[in-house]
């Protein structure tokens, strides 16, 4: 068993949180159960040549469990289960049971395409789920098919209802293509006009699982929308975020910018990742930072995974771009394997 060695600034308490090399305290987990999905996003990976991962090369949900509860432990008091699509894995709602009960946790997230999740959600209801994040990038049914490569738009549209029915909190996830026109925009803007949900615009990342040869530009997509939304204003927020939140007069629920390509949230970021195998990610650019699984595989006790989890995130890069040039990358990964 590796042994390892622990440098803690005399400043911080050791073991009750996880603080990097750069302050920031770490209290947000996304974990991502499987890179299987029921969609095919042109974004995010390829139609065909993307292999999922084995079975076995996995976490078992045991193995998540315990994980969480360590994070849990060294200080991380919100996780949100997200894949691929969490719910194409079987046994997804029982898992989510399982973490609500975790007595450190303080809020459970999950970010679903909304397929299969609608027949759920009285049961997320029940065990007061924190959030639902709803990937929805457009309103239209032919724009949806081309988009996603499959014609499951109403069953999204369901999951939006119920979601809204049962009081879930809600926020819609929109990724802003070069192709997405001001009117799509408008549209899904409508629905944080008429509903106390936030609909968030996101930046295209570089992340397709093979289709990388596009032209992103550093702040394009607040400069557009606020040329189509010149009334936005924007709202001032207490804690670390990846979302920029704005109001409109008028508007029940609110606007939110995600520039994860232009990297503009890296100063205050409380967030890791663990892929579907096992790795740990301090930066969604990173190429991995520590492999969990082989660790939870070979016998380590809670105290050595926790002692590796901590010496590991205190070697976080200083933002994205410092962490994409640090990290070589022998082909372009799809999100569903990044934890979406």
């Amino acid at each position: 068993m590796t042994t390892y060695s622990l440098r803690i600034p005399s400043s911080t308490r050791p073991f009750s949180n996880l603080i990097d090399n750069y302050g920031r305290q770490i209290t947000y987990l996304r974990l991502a159960i499987t890179d299987r999905c029921n969609l095919r996003c042109r974004y995010c990976r390829s139609e065909t040549d993307v292999p999922y991962t084995p079975h076995e090369e996995i976490l078992r949900f045991e193995e998540l469990e315990r994980l969480v509860r360590i994070f849990t432990a060294l200080g991380v008091r919100k996780v949100r289960v997200t894949g691929g699509e969490p719910f194409a894995r079987k046994g997804c709602l029982d898992f989510l049971r399982r973490l609500r009960k975790i007595e450190k946790l303080e809020s459970l997230h999950i970010t679903t395409n909304g397929v299969k999740i609608a027949r759920y959600m009285s049961d997320l209801r029940e065990m007061d789920i924190g959030g639902i994040n709803l990937s929805l990038d457009t309103l239209d049914p032919l724009r949806f098919q081309e988009i996603t490569r499959r014609d499951h738009l109403d069953a999204v549209l369901t999951t939006l209802q119920e979601a809204l029915t049962h009081k879930v909190p809600l926020k819609i996830n929109c990724v802003v293509l070069e192709s997405t026109s001001d009117q799509e925009i408008l549209a899904l803007a409508t629905l944080a006009k008429t509903h106390p949900l936030t609909l968030r615009f996101i930046e295209q990342m570089p992340f397709s699982g093979g289709n990388g040869n596009r032209l992103l530009e550093k702040g394009r997509l607040l400069g557009r929308l606020g040329a189509i939304l010149p009334a936005m204003a924007e709202e001032m927020q207490n804690q670390p975020t990846t979302s920029r939140i704005f109001r409109l007069p008028g508007y029940v629920g609110k606007i939110g910018v995600i520039s994860g390509y232009s990297r503009l949230f890296c100063q205050t970021c409380n967030k890791v990742r663990v892929t579907p195998t096992g790795m740990l990610k301090n930066c969604l650019y990173d190429s991995g930072a520590l492999d969990l699984k082989q660790l939870l595989r070979s016998g380590a006790s809670d105290e050595e995974l926790s002692l590796a989890i901590i010496s590991c995130t205190r070697n976080r890069f200083a933002d994205g771009y410092e962490a994409e040039r640090c990290s070589p990358k022998t082909c372009e990964p799809s999100m569903a394997m990044i934890g979406g």
